[in-house]
């Protein structure tokens, strides 16, 4: 088939809608259209080009895609409203971005699941690029649809959709996972032969139509709800990580687009993984083992970065940043590159406890924005609940650096309804942030006192999977909106603005977070009834999800905020981030005792299981410094440049056997 280019049938339509840069090819840094002869490979991010082009995972897949002989990639996303319902009109269906071709004419489809509101808009991509909804329905011709992220961590509610979910880290997966279905198209194998090969040979390769979906009685009893069809298909998809991440160039080739998108800027992935242990983080969780790229990768990724994007401002990404071993080196030798230069350096993850004058004086130079801080409860009590493992003289003395050094904003970031919470917790929150006013104003000299701004930011908890809390239910909209006005009356100063999240939308994002297959129709029954861009405030369509659920004779509320006993099998049991069960239920119950757990970067291994089971180690640059630092040893870490001699550790197979590994393993 001749490849069919669009351009002619596009370009009419930019005249007609709002910000036609988003549907631009030829960016700086973009790369060629696929190739012909190659295996082509289309990338989507559900949503506007001012979200997608920023996201880092895609910029990391295609270019792992594009570095592999025979293979291309091209991007795709979401057309704004108005443009979609353009090319509906004129029957123009969904395109890459850099060749213009039809989205369906791909060999492979690609769409990451970035978060829970995203479903509708995975929908929304399928029926604008012409793809059956349903894998069930799709013909042989049609492209194999793959889907990764975080939402693939529960991937039951988007389980029809899907012919192919990857769990875990894609750099090798997702070209290993191209290759196999490129051999075996090319020897003639039918659509059910290729995903049933690609479960057996691709780790962490999840296919939902080689299980039936179980009962509750029967997940009950048999220990997971999803029973796989043949004897060769897993009973349990254990994710993948790229073992070579922290060798891996850190800077990635980068895309400098024509129009304004989020965080517009170099990024510049300097770890991956988080051991904090706060108990309602997915991401701390889903990420582990912690590994760290060296300082002079990241200095060098730096200054290669702003010579060949011309960017003005870098970021030095990761779920933790401050964490990073070396990171106080890291900062002084970048800003010594950058001196004179107008280059602002940014952490974006800041940690209270590691947040002092030393760092104060190294982040963002002389153009200082605003801060952001994650106390996440308002009280000591809360806080050792959920494993924050911060008080609030570590907030005070984060103020007190930070006003000292020159910020003038600071956003503290709060959540409601976490397990536990009383009302004595919500108007703790107003007291805490009271005081961060207090001391902030009294950091700063006093003709700039009137300057100073804090604000609070509130979330609603949302139990998610594969964290201790993920038994735990989500307190009811109605009771959140309660919680917030106790929290707006608590506080007493005008200069402390209080805002939080809509709890229809975050409700919705409960329900899809712990939801299993079912949850499927409802989201198909929302989509059908207009719900779209649900992340988008001005766009929720909470009627479609309400009426939704009324038609399908669903209970969402059940969904969302039912509470389970540790030893109930949720929906994704099947699915594994290498964090035992075991481990979960007891954080949980610590939780319930209000007892702290350590990072274990800094002391023993905790036994969450993720080193012993993946064969990975915890890799840092040096040992990390503060208050948790113990001269305990962790036979998971491994450091490249340990200030002292550490005793002898045993080979990689002593170690996997030993009684720290059977007690994780477990």
């Amino acid at each position: 088939m001749a490849r069919r280019d669009l351009w002619p049938r596009v370009e009419p339509l930019l005249s007609r809608v709002e910000r036609p840069a988003r549907y631009l090819n030829h960016e700086w840094g973009s790369s060629a259209p696929v190739a012909e002869g190659d295996f082509a490979f289309c990338m989507i991010y559900p949503d506007t080009y001012e979200l997608g082009q920023a996201n880092q995972a895609v910029r990391i897949l295609v270019n792992a895609v594009n570095a592999t002989d025979g293979m291309g990639a091209e991007r795709a996303f979401l057309p704004a409203v108005d443009m979609a319902d353009l090319m509906r009109e004129e029957g123009v269906p969904l395109f890459s971005l850099e060749s213009c071709r039809p989205v369906a004419d791909f060999d492979v489809v690609g769409i990451t699941l970035p978060h829970e509101l995203a479903a509708t808009n995975v929908l929304e991509t399928l029926d604008l690029a012409g793809i059956p909804l349903r894998t069930a329905d799709r013909a042989e011709g049609d492209p194999i649809v793959l889907a990764g992220g975080p939402c693939a961590y529960n991937p039951e509610p988007y389980a029809p959709f899907f012919d192919v979910i990857l769990v875990g880290e894609g750099e090798e997966q997702l070209p290993e996972t191209l290759a196999l279905i490129r051999e075996l198209r090319a020897s003639g194998a039918p659509r059910a032969e290729i995903l049933r090969e690609v479960v057996r040979r691709v780790g962490g390769a999840y296919v939902p139509s080689l299980y039936r979906w179980r009962s509750d009685e029967e997940a009950q009893a048999a220990g997971s709800w999803a029973e796989p069809l043949f004897d060769d298909v897993p009973c349990v998809v254990h994710k993948r990580v790229f073992e070579g991440f922290a060798d891996s160039p850190a800077l990635e080739p980068m895309i400098v687009p024509y129009t304004e998108v989020v965080h517009d800027r170099l990024n510049v992935e300097i770890l991956r993984g988080c051991a904090r242990g706060c108990r309602f983080c997915q991401a701390g969780m889903m990420y582990r083992p912690v590994r760290e790229r060296s300082a002079d990768n990241i200095v060098d990724a730096v200054a290669r970065g702003l010579a060949e994007t011309g960017y003005d401002e870098v970021s030095l990404t990761s779920l933790s940043s401050t964490d990073h071993s070396r990171i106080a080196e890291i900062l002084s030798r970048v800003n010594a590159d950058c001196a004179g230069a107008g280059v602002r350096v940014s952490v974006p993850s800041q940690r209270l406890d590691a947040f002092g004058v030393e760092m104060a004086e190294l982040v963002a130079g002389q153009k200082k924005g605003g801060l952001t801080f994650a106390p996440e409860a308002g009280t000591q009590r809360l806080r050792d609940v959920i494993n924050k493992n911060v008080t609030e003289d570590d907030l005070f003395a984060a103020i007190d650096a930070a006003f000292a050094a020159g910020w003038r904003r600071c956003k503290l970031y709060f959540m409601v309804g976490l397990p536990t919470e009383t009302d004595d917790d919500i108007k703790g929150i107003a007291s805490l942030a009271q005081r961060a006013y207090d001391r902030a104003k009294a950091a700063v000299p006093a003709d700039q006192r009137g300057s100073v701004r804090m604000s609070v930011s509130c979330a609603v908890f949302v139990p998610k999977a594969q964290t201790p809390f993920q038994w735990d239910g989500q307190i009811s909209p109605e009771e959140t909106l309660r919680r917030v006005g106790l929290l707006k009356r608590s506080v007493k100063y005008k200069a402390v603005d209080v805002h939080y999240h809509d709890p229809a939308t975050s409700f919705v994002e409960a329900v899809m977070s712990r939801g299993g297959r079912e949850v499927a129709d409802w989201v198909e029954a929302a989509w059908r009834r207009g719900a779209r861009f649900d992340a988008w405030t001005e766009l929720f369509n909470e009627e479609a999800w309400t009426g939704a659920a009324g038609e399908l004779g669903l209970d969402p509320a059940a969904i969302a905020q039912a509470e389970f006993p540790t030893d109930y099998v949720l929906p994704w049991a099947h699915i594994t981030a290498a964090v035992s069960p075991k481990f979960l239920a007891r954080e949980r119950e610590r939780a319930a005792a209000g007892i702290t757990t350590p990072d274990c970067t800094f002391e023993n291994c905790s036994a969450c299981g993720a080193c012993p089971t993946l064969g990975v180690d915890i890799e840092l640059q040096q040992e990390r410094e503060g208050k948790e630092a113990s001269p305990a040893r962790n036979p998971y870490r491994t450091v490249a440049h340990p200030r002292q001699a550490e005793p002898p550790r045993p080979g990689r197979a002593g170690q996997r056997e030993g009684a720290a590994g059977k007690e994780a393993i477990r």
